[in-house]
């Protein structure tokens, strides 16, 4: 396929349509569902499905990308020119003919363009929650703030410019981990509007955390999300299976490795920054990278909830912090030892997102202070 057919804009405003129709079915529930509620409430749980259908897309994107699927529609943003897979089905039976298997198929095709759907519906909320901040504010409500919206918005926008380059430029590693770092947060904006909307409504308080353990909050959040990046790496290159035992990897504590080619930046899939197929201790090195930050990760996030327990207003916080960290060992280790099935594949990207959910919500729902008691 040559480069001027990667991007073709044909059937973008079909697509542009579809997302809306696709938006304004959560749009209508919210609205037509609490007919007496004022805007301010309906807007507060319009943010609150934004976020839902949200964390629904990164765990269809894991899929997508762990059924090899994100290629299965090869150019941008429609499918060889059409708004749907049904008007390229000769096109991708003639790719299905050379490549049985793929990248393009009916299956993967249909994968990828569901994804697509998805994409635009969540930004065609995201745009209206922004369009409704910025009407409230015109309208004179100060209470209303317009940077988290707007923020929303523009970042909304630039994952949609990844999501094209991860079509365009084939898969390329660090285009693919950093649009799945780009969609967690997403994620973590949305959770900050939910938390700040929830607060001015008086539902909930704000919870006095005492400035050092809001810091170690800080740190495991950080934490956290140097090992998603880590695991996008080891997803985007197929790294999972380097290492198919554990505790050992190979039959070794220490296997041989070559970081500095997993860890090459700018190299196209399946190859180093020269141009050579990636080493398979390149791939050693990117998985075990990732499970030696897990360690790390794990033990200082259970000391977290376990220090986060202190306080009763936050138990609920500590014990699902405690499941989701468990969740994500058992969703580990299966990875590893029962040769990467989808499922669970699928459910420890979800792990990581809801973990990264948690952590923002703590922080945005708690304040500073010396003097936090139990």
């Amino acid at each position: 396929m040559s480069t001027d057919s990667l991007y073709n804009l044909g059937p973008l405003l079909h697509l542009l349509v579809m997302g809306a129709l696709v938006a304004m079915v959560p749009l209508c529930w919210v609205w037509l569902r609490n007919p007496r509620a004022s805007t301010a409430h309906r807007v507060r749980l319009l943010t609150l499905v934004t976020l839902f259908l949200t964390f629904d897309l990164v765990l269809f994107g894991a899929f997508t990308r762990l059924t090899d699927s994100g290629l299965g529609c090869p150019d941008w943003p429609g499918c060889y020119g059409h708004a749907s897979p049904v008007g390229a089905q000769v096109a991708i039976d003639q790719a299905q003919q050379v490549m049985p298997t793929g990248p393009v198929t009916h299956t993967k095709a249909w994968i990828e363009m569901v994804h697509r759907y998805m994409a635009m519906a969540v930004g065609g909320l995201i745009l209206t929650l922004a369009g409704f901040a910025w009407t409230r504010r015109w309208r004179g409500d100060s209470s209303v703030r317009v940077a988290w919206p707007t923020l929303t918005l523009i970042w909304v926008c630039l994952q949609g410019a990844f999501g094209a380059l991860t079509v365009t430029m084939k898969l390329f590693p660090l285009i693919v981990t950093l649009h799945l770092f780009g969609a967690l947060m997403l994620l973590a904006l949305l959770t900050l509007q939910v938390q700040q909307q929830r607060q001015a409504s008086d539902w909930v308080t704000e919870v006095a955390l005492n400035v050092s353990v809001r810091r170690r909050v800080y740190l495991g959040l950080a934490l956290l999300l140097m090992q998603v990046l880590l695991g996008g790496w080891v997803s985007t290159n197929y790294a999972v299976l380097a290492c198919n035992t554990f505790p050992q990897c190979q039959g070794s504590w220490w296997p041989l490795m070559d970081f500095a080619q997993g860890f090459g930046l700018w190299r196209p899939l399946g190859l180093n920054t020269q141009g050579e197929p990636l080493h398979f201790e390149a791939l050693t090195a990117i998985h075990y990278a990732h499970r030696l930050m897990a360690y790390v990760v794990l033990a200082y996030l259970s000391a977290l909830a376990w220090q986060l327990r202190r306080f009763s207003a936050l138990s609920t916080v500590a014990t699902w912090l405690s499941g989701l960290l468990l969740l994500q060992l058992l969703t580990g280790l299966s990875n590893v030892v029962l040769d990467w099935p989808l499922a669970a594949a699928v459910m420890h990207t979800g792990g990581a997102a809801a973990l990264l959910v948690l952590l923002v919500g703590l922080l945005a729902g708690t304040r500073a202070t010396r003097d936090a008691v139990n």
